[in-house]
Formats: C-alpha cells, sequence, structure tokens
C-alpha cells in the first residue's frame, strides 16, 4: 500500500496478532476509542480481528508499520451504506511505545489519499471524545476541518463527554 519514509500501510497478517494485542492492550488507548473495542485485548481478539480484516473488499483496514515493518497500531476507513456510501468514518490508534512520533499523523494523510483515489470517497470523517486533543491536532494537520460539536453525546468510563466531529471533502 501507500509510505512514507517513516510509516507505511499494509493490510494485517496472521503473524500480526501476538503484537497486536499487546499493543492494543493498553487502557489509555481503549479511553480513547469506542467501547466496541476490547479490553483486556486478548490474543484471541486479535486474531479474530485479522480475520475479519481479511474480508474486506476492498480493504479499508491496515496495519500501521515502520520501515522495519513492526506494528504501531490500527487505521481504517469504516464504509457507509446507502445513500451515505460516499463516505467513510476514520478510526485509529496507535501503540503507546510510538505515541508522539508523528505516526498517527502520517497515517492519516496516507490513508485519506487512499480513501479519495482508490476508494473514490468524497468524505471522510472522524468523532473526536472532547478530552483527546492529540487527535483533534492529527486530523487538522491533515487539513481535516471542524464541523462541529454534539454536546453530551457519549459516555466513556461512566463519564459523559462532548464528541467534536471533523470531516475532509473533495
Amino acid at each position: 500500500m501507500r509510505s512514507t519514509s517513516e510509516i507505511s500501510l499494509r493490510k494485517l497478517r496472521h503473524g500480526d496478532a501476538e503484537t497486536l494485542s499487546l499493543l492494543a492492550n493498553n487502557k489509555k488507548i481503549w479511553d480513547c476509542v469506542r467501547d466496541l473495542f476490547p479490553h483486556p485485548y486478548t490474543l484471541e481478539d486479535a486474531q479474530s480481528f485479522i480475520r475479519r480484516t481479511e474480508e474486506e473488499d476492498p480493504a479499508h483496514t491496515f496495519a500501521i508499520v515502520n520501515p522495519e515493518d513492526q506494528l504501531c497500531g490500527v487505521i481504517s476507513l469504516m464504509p457507509n451504506e446507502g445513500i451515505y456510501r460516499i463516505g467513510s468514518e476514520l478510526g485509529y490508534w496507535i501503540g503507546e511505545a510510538y505515541w508522539g512520533r508523528g505516526i498517527a499523523s502520517q497515517a492519516v494523510a496516507l490513508i485519506t489519499k487512499y480513501g479519495f483515489e482508490q476508494l473514490q470517497l468524497h468524505r471522510i470523517y472522524a468523532g473526536v471524545f472532547d478530552f483527546n486533543q492529540a487527535s483533534m491536532r492529527v486530523l487538522e494537520k491533515n487539513g481535516y476541518l471542524k464541523e462541529g460539536i454534539k454536546r453530551k453525546a457519549v459516555i466513556k468510563n461512566g463519564q459523559i463527554h462532548d464528541e467534536h466531529h471533523y470531516a475532509i471533502v473533495i
């Protein structure tokens, strides 16, 4: 798939399962994603997730890897259906050991280009919890504009939060 000098996106492989489970089994990551993301995140969760991504046609979920092909995180464009099929929701996470290196920004740039050029999307959007300023900066660096804030729209860890909505369109 696409790459920069520092990272690339590729399909997940069965051999990624152990690293995936180790990286994803982190409450700091779980705190910033939807509850359907398991916590704790087991090897079985990783294997099941990888099997599901193999069924994607076209592919929309990718491993984020460094130049040594080490898994750093996962990024996905979740397809919409019906009248919304020209858009996809962006989701991503980076393993804590890789935070602060610009990896998320590079991965968002790559998948955005893929979404527009290969998937023929017209709109890519993301929702971000109000406390996740780092993710807001990643999206803004990639040209995503804040479209609004859904006040008191989500609950995470028993706390009600606003959700900031970002999008990029062509």
